[in-house]
């Protein structure tokens, strides 16, 4: 935080890095999840994979689960990058159910995630009061990237080069 206050080029560097694919390592979760399973940071044993496309307007986001590599579920839908915040704000506006593609508003997105545990439950109450779901990035290099998501969770991911690496 201190590097991109003191150099503005040190955001647009992370939104630079941010730019391909990156499988979660691990989460603090949101408090709710804290509580419910009384620890504060986990091993993500599940593959999910965030993907960030910075060279289309508007710029792409894809979130995907998978059962090694098997796609079950996808959102995907734009995003826009703060760079004096370092803050990303998205929509997914697309659900892919085994490979079945599904237009979906906002909000559906945002229930769907708070109800099945893959979002915060605060994502549905800012997508009522028009507010979209984000992440606070704290870094993004060449392997490694940390953000704090809406729900107040860290979140730890590592790059992933190619299709199918783990």
């Amino acid at each position: 935080r201190k590097k991109c206050k003191a150099d503005a080029s040190a955001a647009q560097d992370v939104l630079a890095n941010l730019n391909g694919s990156w499988r979660l390592v691990f989460t603090t979760g949101t408090k709710t999840t804290q509580d419910r399973i009384k620890k504060t940071v986990n091993y993500f044993p599940i593959k999910a994979v965030q993907s960030f496309d910075t060279s289309t307007d508007p710029y792409g986001i894809e979130n995907g689960i998978y059962v090694g590599n098997f796609e079950l579920v996808k959102f995907s839908g734009p995003f826009d990058f703060d760079l004096v915040k370092r803050k990303l704000e998205f929509d997914f506006t697309k659900i892919a159910l085994l490979g079945f593609e599904i237009q979906i508003k906002s909000e559906d997105a945002a229930k769907i995630g708070a109800s099945t545990g893959l979002g915060s439950e605060s994502n549905v109450k800012n997508s009522e009061r028009g507010k979209r779901p984000f992440f606070n990035w704290i870094s993004a290099d060449e392997t490694i990237a940390t953000a704090r998501g809406g729900g107040g969770g860290l979140a730890l991911w590592k790059r992933i080069e190619e299709e199918g690496q783990v």
